[in-house]
């Protein structure tokens, strides 16, 4: 069974239960800070599991393109990717526990044909705050799984919030226990994970058990004092990689082997002139990294040294080393944008990759040409050193991405010495961990969380957004904001420092519309629509027939002379938004901007914080 059966099953199977199909977001979400990426189908969600009515209803499924930056590392073995497709069903404050378990079982099982016997279930054990799941347990007992099939775990495995634990969640956040599904790979030909069977569990992470769904209960918010209340709402966010479904369904225990890159896999090795089964973890890094990139570039994304760019870069020259690693030193990393048209091939026909063979190879091509030129100087360097060690080696690696065998082999072939393997390896253990950390923090993006606090700081961003246009013109445009609890971050597209008038103007007109309690409005509507409404959106970016906007009013006074205001439908502030929002403005408090300043060339940036007086 293929991968595009197996996700029509899945959609059909859900819309038969009257679920409403929606559209993927973006991977790249317009005029959104709060992230760098979609990395879940629930990520564009969040305002609907806290209440807010989705203009579709209470059943939602699709599915839904989702990038990790923070999996870069872990690429390599038989299941992990950068890129996937997560399929996805929610209930919102509709059905819960009873209805989720038994039709996850009844995909599983009889429309995706998985051996009952195969399929392991985990389950939370329970804390000092939140019961053991006994309810899941007997849901998962009455359909027949049996007790040595069925796991307890604590809040490290079987417990979901976007910021992990309940320890680690902030005041706001949203989240509860889960039960994740498991399909056991047994009697698979030439099986490396084997010698594991007599001391192994679901979540050993050892290869034998693969997770290929979760359904995730929502339905506890952390409070300010640190304790965990149950929602009014209780909701059910399902999610299972499209990539690991397809590997169970064919009892396949390697993903890199499925329909979803064979194709990219078979140009791999046309170009390369070696076989995957002789070099799976170099090939499936390749083909992982070239297919995410291509999904990045398709999504407007050009390599560059920051945010979405930065990680562009970085998959495109860890394609190009890992090349070279396999080859050796080679001419042909240019044809890296051949191997990429066949990710467009992969997809034909999904709907899912919209971009043509030309402007693709146009973006890849360049990125190799600077990476050579890179290459070139670092031979140059090579030339320099007399004696190599492994901090020098990894120096080397880190700056011109030399793989560690080619480093070796030159300096083997030069007579200067032979390289500590230990020594570089504990540099690159220090690299990743900094990468890690790189990727909690730098990736994570725009807001802090979903705290009280923090969606007033959300909303006041709006304000301002909009004040700034009024006072400076409508060539301002957001360009990224960071939000915590304590202030706000905003950057905005401007040529000049703003003079003390201009940003108390915008202060006072931000603390009006404030003061005036502006109710605040979430719409989901037609492309045309929100266009023909002046909402604030980057509208030479690729959006999806329906988008998310909020608007802040009506029921302010207008300005003399506003006629963008009246043309925005009666409201002040009108943006391409994912939320969340508070319910009206005067919620907010009166801000504070605290400093104006440059940030790179034709951006400015703003800090403000909210006060009590």
């Amino acid at each position: 069974m293929d991968s595009k059966v197996i996700r029509q099953k899945f959609i059909d199977f859900f819309k038969a239960r009257g679920h409403k199909e929606i559209a993927a977001a973006k991977l790249v979400l317009e005029n959104d800070p709060t992230t760098l990426f979609t990395s879940s189908g629930m990520q564009p969600l969040v305002p609907y599991l806290l209440a807010q009515e989705h203009p579709e209803g209470k059943r939602l499924v699709n599915s839904q393109p989702c990038f990790r930056a923070e999996d870069i590392e872990e690429v390599g073995d038989n299941r992990h990717t950068t890129f996937f497709e997560m399929l996805g069903n929610w209930s919102l404050g509709d059905y819960f526990k009873e209805e989720q378990l038994n039709w996850c079982w009844e995909l599983l099982t009889k429309e995706l044909g998985l051996p009952k016997e195969k399929l392991y279930v985990s389950l939370f054990e329970g804390d000092k705050s939140v019961p053991k799941d006994m309810e899941a347990y007997d849901i998962w007992k009455s359909l027949g799984v049996a007790d040595d099939h069925i796991f307890f775990y604590g809040v490290d495995k079987n417990w979901w919030s976007r910021s992990g634990p309940p320890n680690k969640m902030p005041p706001g956040e949203i989240g509860g226990p889960d039960s994740e599904v498991f399909f056991e790979f047994t009697q698979v030909p030439d099986n490396p994970y084997a010698h594991y069977y007599n001391d192994c569990h679901p979540n050993c992470n050892c290869g034998r058990f693969l997770e290929i769904g979760n359904s995730v209960f929502i339905q506890y918010q952390k409070q300010e004092d640190g304790s965990l209340k149950e929602l009014s709402q209780k909701n059910v966010d399902f999610g299972g990689g499209l990539e690991r479904l397809v590997a169970a369904v064919n009892n396949n225990l390697d993903m890199f082997e499925s329909d979803l890159f064979s194709k990219i896999i078979n140009s791999i090795e046309n170009i390369s002139g070696r076989v995957y089964q002789d070099i799976t973890d170099n090939m499936s890094i390749i083909a992982d990294h070239v297919k995410a990139a291509t999904f990045l570039i398709a999504s407007g994304v050009t390599p560059s040294n920051k945010l979405q760019g930065y990680v562009l870069r970085r998959l495109l020259r860890r394609v190009a080393v890992k090349f070279n690693d396999m080859c050796g030193m080679t001419d042909n990393i240019k044809d890296l944008a051949e191997i990429a048209t066949s990710v467009i091939d992969t997809y034909e026909g999904t709907g899912l990759l919209e971009i043509s063979k030309t402007d693709l190879k146009l973006v890849i091509t360049d990125e190799m040409d600077r990476f050579s030129r890179t290459l070139d100087r670092g031979l140059k360097e090579i030339e320099k050193i007399d004696v190599i060690d492994g901090k020098k080696a990894f120096e080397l690696y880190q700056t011109f991405g030399f793989p560690l065998e080619v480093i070796k082999e030159i300096f083997k072939g030069k007579g200067k010495g032979e390289i500590n393997q230990e020594e570089f390896e504990e540099e690159f253990k220090k690299h990743q961990e900094l990468s890690r950390t790189a990727s909690s923090g730098m990736f994570k993006g725009g807001l802090a969380d979903h705290s009280e606090i923090v969606t007033k700081y959300h909303t006041a961003t709006h304000l301002l957004h909009q004040a700034l246009r009024d006072v400076l013109g409508p060539q301002v445009f957001q360009q990224g904001s960071n939000i915590t609890a304590e202030r706000l971050r905003f950057d905005f597209s401007y040529d000049r420092k703003m003079t003390d008038e201009e940003i108390k103007h915008t202060e006072d007109l931000v603390n009006q519309r404030i003061k005036e309690d502006l109710k605040v409005d979430h719409m989901i509507v037609d492309l045309d629509k929100a266009k023909q409404m002046n909402a604030i959106g980057l509208f030479d970016e690729k959006y999806a027939d329906k988008v998310s906007i909020y608007g802040v009013g009506p029921g302010y006074k207008l300005d003399a002379g506003a006629k963008d205001q009246r043309a925005r439908g009666g409201y002040y502030s009108l943006e391409f938004c994912g939320g969340p929002h508070v319910k009206h403005s005067g919620i907010i408090g009166r801000i504070k901007i605290t400093k104006e300043e440059a940030t790179s060339a034709g951006v400015r940036r703003i800090r403000a914080e909210i006060v009590l007086n």
